[in-house]
């Protein structure tokens, strides 16, 4: 048979195996008389296309074993994809062939994991996991498009809790599905309006070629409607395969009294059905019961979508901590984006309490007026660039108080019109406070770092006095009248609100965000960082104001996001599935990871430090600092004591470093009892550092350490003197963030090279790789730790990097210490636990997600 005839025959194949299943098809062909040896050359072919699948590197996928892969991407005869793909290569947006190639591959690998529609029975679980504003509905558009292509006939959207996240979505899956094919699909919503009953359900299932789409609210009175519709038509939803896709998935569908149950009605109505979870903080999805059949716990696959190129996540604008086995050097800092908000100011824009919170009237704070100055001055600069979308959107979130929400108006109004005043007087002052701001914003973030061209003030100027002018705010709560529309040309707009801005919804352009209120759980607070995005074209210019407290707390997600991803990539590795692992989520002593009633399944993680570095990163350096820092230089001189008094000296190549080996590890942990690292510094935590090295010691290995002091041998450098007369060069580390900021952090305390220092290493050993250091201490320490001391010169002024602040510290000498802990042989010797924690939070007032919300009919929330 020829290549051709082959193609032909596969190509039956594959249109028997949409209409069936691949088992089915082979069937057909065998009594339609096909030759065994081509049958068994289209099923290598069909499985080599799975298997490409399988294997494709991007999106990470961990699926329940026995799962079939059926759909191997888009073909000819395709009517749903090829049609959004058009779309969205056509839109307002084009799309780049580089970004549709991979939503195709994403889409394609998650469509492969649901279930073929012609099987006779099926009831799939899946999540999908991606990050806040990264595209998470292009990835289900494109899987509804494909599903649709390929025989699921009724798609239902569960679109969070509020109507302008459903009318947004809604709006948008008219536009990239239905109205391309309009004769082939069927609106059951709209954006007007969410569900209502629409006479004979059984005739919305019937005809084979149409499609329904209903796009819901997570809302009871809703839900209820919706299920008893669906039930009087369910004997015609037998055949009728569906795919559920629930955006939002962590919001009410777990742990809910209201919302869970409904759902699970829902799901009970179809004897075909997948469940599909698109989620950026799946912390309550993966803290579910999986013993529990009738809850969403992801038993069948999880997909970890990769961030978009051009994404601007949590990691890059505030940077994070290193992963155990992460080179710091490689770990983002952060970008110099996130404005403090002072302590006095909060009280001006949000009630210190409930009982505050009915007479509390928001005022003009200064970092308020610098924000919204800010916000102005950025569009004007977009304005004088003419790239990226034309809309351009400032948020404040300070409050769930719709009442206060609608107070903010005076004090901005006024300032408008404050600013139209002076531009049109030309007064000298402002336009100086105006340049200043300007002048120092894009000195500490520089264009051309992100790929932008600088803007000057002259120029921003011009487009100044319209921008002010256009501007507008824009009450958007459940029960306010207004909504942002970007439907109607370009926006310029200062957003005022609470969760109807914080969850799915998109602001489009937005360039400034002024948020103070807090959260005490992970998935919430992150949720409301709307600012998480892609920014074609102003990558440079987006700002953020909040507490130092919060900008810590995001900073800590970012670490628990990061965890989380490679978690699911190491379990792809170990052959694992949903049901024989379990994702670890760090927690933090003052937030929860999810509310309580979604945590009642969750038990305590482990962690190790085996083969990790665990180094000082933050210090103190505010004129209360000195007792601190003082403490430390007192631990590092007894460690240092007590390694010449218990262990043996070893010759280095420079005097400025010395080693001792064969220290006790009781010295190593009186060292741990009294050196104190930052509360930053979540991994170096002395209860769990010593609980670690004790389980290792009861195992036979870190009895004895390896303690070197690690100083700069540079001829100028400023001496920390012992008290017995021994001196070290102190050395350089100055701060990656502001000086102003009390809390100095210099990234990066040690050097791959340094970790080497106890090591015999071989002229064809690069030391500048810390996994070639780790492969030699495997062999020649083993067992044996290693502690690094680093005297640093409390001034620290940047030499290299401009955009490096000095370390100015208020005492004579900064200590940083360093453990190095060897791999143990087996993984499992010397787990610690990490708990559960959660503050004291009685003092504090926390505002969360009303409840009400949930029993609201349709019309209770203003449309």
């Amino acid at each position: 048979m020829s290549a051709e005839d082959l193609d032909d025959q596969y190509e039956a194949f594959q249109s028997i195996a949409d209409r069936a299943t691949p088992d089915k098809a082979v069937q057909q062909l065998r009594l339609l008389r096909v030759p065994e040896d081509i049958i068994k050359k289209i099923r290598e072919r069909h499985e080599a296309e799975v298997i490409k699948i399988r294997e494709m590197r991007e999106p990470n996928v961990v699926y329940s074993s026995g799962r079939l892969t059926w759909y191997t991407g888009p073909r000819e005869g395709d009517r749903f994809w090829p049609s959004l793909e058009r779309t969205l290569r056509s839109g307002p947006r084009p799309w780049s062939d580089q970004a549709i190639g991979a939503l195709d591959d994403s889409s394609t690998k998650v469509v492969g994991l649901l279930d073929h529609p012609e099987r006779e029975t099926f009831r799939s679980i899946g999540l999908v996991l991606g990050y806040v504003q990264s595209g998470k509905t292009a990835n289900f558009t494109a899987v509804m498009a494909k599903a649709a292509d390929r025989g699921y006939r009724l798609f239902i959207v569960l679109s969070g809790i509020h109507n302008g996240l459903r009318r947004q979505t809604q709006a948008r899956l008219a536009r990239e599905l239905v109205q391309a094919n309009p004769a082939r699909w069927h609106e059951v919503t709209t954006v007007d309006e969410d569900f209502h009953p629409k006479g004979n359900a059984a005739a919305y299932f019937t005809a084979q070629n149409q499609h329904s789409l209903l796009v819901v609210k997570k809302n009871a009175k809703v839900l209820q409607k919706l299920n008893r519709w669906l039930a009087s038509a369910k004997d015609y939803l037998r055949d009728c395969p569906t795919l559920v896709i629930d955006d939002e998935a962590d919001q009410a569908t777990v742990g809910g009294k209201v919302i869970n149950p409904l759902l699970a009605d829902l799901l009970k109505v179809f004897t075909k059905v997948g469940y599909v979870g698109y989620t950026a903080t799946p912390f309550a999805n993966l803290l579910i019961d999986p013993a529990t059949e009738d809850d969403f716990y992801p038993r069948d696959f999880v997909v970890s979508l990769p961030a978009p190129k051009g994404y601007q996540g949590p990691e890059v604008l505030f940077g994070r901590d290193p992963l155990d086995g992460e080179d710091p050097g490689d770990v983002p800092g952060g970008e110099d984006m996130i404005r403090e908000i002072p302590d006095d100011d909060i009280e001006k824009v949000r009630p210190i309490n409930k009982a505050a919170a009915a007479d509390f009237v928001p005022e003009m704070a200064g970092s308020l007026r610098s924000a919204v100055l800010y916000f102005w001055l950025a569009t004007a600069a977009r304005r004088e660039r003419g790239t990226g979308i034309p809309h351009s959107t400032m948020l404040i979130h300070t409050t769930l108080q719709t009442g206060i929400h609608e107070d903010f108006r005076v004090p901005l109004d006024d300032l408008r019109r404050e600013a139209i005043h002076a531009l049109q007087n030309d007064n000298h002052d402002f336009y100086t406070e105006l340049e200043e701001q300007w002048v120092d914003e894009t000195a500490r973030v520089a264009a051309a770092d992100f790929g932008e061209t600088p803007v000057p003030f002259e120029a921003v100027l011009r487009h100044l006095p319209i921008v002010i002018d256009e501007s507008r705010v824009v009450v958007d709560n459940y029960r306010s009248q207004d909504r942002l529309d970007y439907e109607s040309g370009p926006v310029v707009a200062i957003a005022v609100g609470g969760n109807t801005l914080s969850r799915g919804l998109t602001l489009e352009g937005l360039v400034t965000s002024y948020f103070v209120r807090a959260s005490s759980a992970y998935d919430t607070l992150l949720q409301m960082g709307r600012w998480f995005g892609h920014r074609a074209g102003y990558a440079d210019l987006p700002r953020i104001w909040m507490t130092a407290e919060l900008a810590g707390w995001f900073r800590h997600l970012a670490v628990v996001e990061a965890e989380i991803r490679k978690d699911i990539d190491r379990y792809l590795t170990e052959d694992k599935n949903p049901l024989t692992f379990a994702v670890r989520i760090r927690t933090h002593p003052k937030m929860l990871v999810t509310a309580p009633a979604r945590m009642k399944a969750a038990v305590t993680a482990h962690a190790a430090y085996g083969g990790d570095l665990v180094e000082s990163r933050y210090f103190p350096t505010d004129p209360d600092a000195v007792d601190w820092l003082a403490r430390n230089e007192e631990a590092a001189v007894g460690l240092i004591t007590a390694a010449k008094q218990h262990g043996r000296a070893q010759e280095v190549r420079t005097a400025e470093r010395q080693l001792w080996r064969d220290v006790s590890y009781r010295d190593v942990l009186r060292f741990i009892d009294s050196y104190q690292f930052h509360e930053r510094s979540e991994e170096a935590r002395p209860d769990l550092l010593k609980c670690y090295i004790e389980k290792r010691v009861q195992n036979g290995a870190l009895r004895t350490w390896d303690v070197a002091v690690i100083g700069n041998s540079n001829a100028d450098a400023n001496k920390w003197k012992l008290p017995d007369g021994t001196q070290f060069g102190m050395n350089g580390r100055s701060r990656i963030n502001k000086v102003e900021d009390p809390i100095a952090d210099i990234k990066t305390l040690s050097a791959p090279r340094d970790t080497a220092i106890n090591l015999q290493v071989p002229h064809d050993v690069d030391v500048t790789r810390r996994s070639a250091v780790d492969d030699l201490r495997k062999k020649q320490r083993p067992d044996v730790g290693l502690l690094l001391i680093y005297p640093i010169d409390p001034e620290s002024a940047s030499k290299r990097n401009n955009r490096r602040s000095p370390l100015h510290a208020p005492f004579d000498v900064v200590v940083g210490a360093a453990f190095v802990f060897p791999t143990p042989p087996s993984a499992d010797d010397s787990r610690v636990e990490h708990k559960y924690v959660s503050a004291d939070l009685s003092g504090v007032y926390w505002e969360e997600e009303d409840p009400e919300i949930l029993q609201l009919d349709d019309e209770d929330e203003v449309a």
